[in-house]
């Protein structure tokens, strides 16, 4: 799948381990089966969502592996990022060379490199390794931004093909959009918060946590955006809402981690240092959870949700 468009809605997958912190591919492959069932367009495995940051390189090519293998019909984008442009061009080949169709890469952390560095290490991955990628903008765990000047300028090179904006800054995003609207780019949210925001202002989708627990609703509501129809994506923006806030009540993924054990799709367990969702938190999720479960047929005439 060489080329793919980069609308819609890319679930940024959990990845589930077992209790003794061994990754579970079995229910690996299940959720990715579930997810592509159920109308996602794309699939995001080992991203910050997949804990990427416990697992060794190994670790993360199996995890890419595995959904690739899984996946039927829908492009998987590899989380892999780096904040050592060498490391990321080795996760990055390893990835396509397993069959990823695309890649995420979080901007270099923790080293917070100028803009130029940014530039460089993105351009240097991209004359490499020849898929689509993504550029990903996430200050609050990164200490550094990607400018929308930087952005325009990356937007040039065939292989760097979108932007995944976790900013929060709707403001910074709509001049991202206003810079590269005339290149083929897309702008991918990356806070679920401000999906709709973003596609009002040219967004193309959403790189989305709470697409793994409501990927129906999730796809129903982008897609009938990008129709134009916010009047229907208004109100499932709003049934979501209480769910997609508190997904970040705590620490991405603890919260993703609780709800998925609570709608039986995967174990909550989680590599250390994360720790457990606070029990206060846990029963505010439980009954959110179950309110969505009962409005789900009205809202789209769907089953009870529910897994294995």
């Amino acid at each position: 799948m060489t080329n793919f468009d980069l609308t819609g809605v890319y679930p940024a997958m959990t990845t589930p381990f077992a209790p003794d912190g061994s990754i579970d591919h079995e229910t690996l492959a299940d959720d990715t089966r579930r997810l592509e069932r159920a109308g996602v367009d794309g699939l995001v495995p080992v991203g910050s969502t997949g804990e990427s940051a416990t697992l060794t390189h190994d670790e993360h090519i199996e995890v890419v592996e595995t959904v690739v293998e899984a996946a039927e019909d829908v492009p998987v984008i590899a989380g892999s990022g780096s904040n050592s442009t060498r490391e990321a061009l080795e996760l990055s080949r390893r990835s396509a060379d397993v069959g990823a169709d695309g890649l995420l890469l979080i901007s270099p952390y923790y080293n917070k490199p100028e803009q130029a560095g940014l530039i460089e290490h993105y351009q240097t991955i991209a004359d490499e390794v020849d898929v689509p990628q993504i550029v990903y903008n996430v200050p609050s765990r990164t200490g550094s931004n990607i400018e929308p000047a930087t952005v325009a300028t990356l937007a040039d090179h065939e292989n760097i093909a979108g932007y995944k904006a976790a900013s929060g800054d709707i403001g910074q995003i709509s001049e991202v959009v206003e810079r590269t609207r005339e290149q083929e780019f897309a702008i991918l949210s990356g806070d679920d918060a401000l999906t709709l925001p973003v596609i009002s202002v040219g967004g193309h989708g959403v790189i989305s946590v709470t697409g793994n627990i409501e990927p129906e609703r999730t796809a129903a509501m982008v897609h009938a955006a990008l129709d134009g129809d916010f009047d229907s994506a208004r109100e499932l923006h709003h049934e979501l809402g209480p769910l997609s806030r508190q997904l970040f009540i705590e620490t991405n993924p603890i919260p993703v981690k609780a709800a998925m054990e609570i709608r039986g799709y995967a174990p909550g367990t989680l590599r250390p240092p994360l720790t457990e969702l606070r029990d206060e938190h846990y029963e505010m999720l439980e009954a959110t959870l179950e309110q969505l479960e009962a409005t789900r047929e009205a809202s789209l005439g769907l089953e009870p949700a529910g897994g294995a």
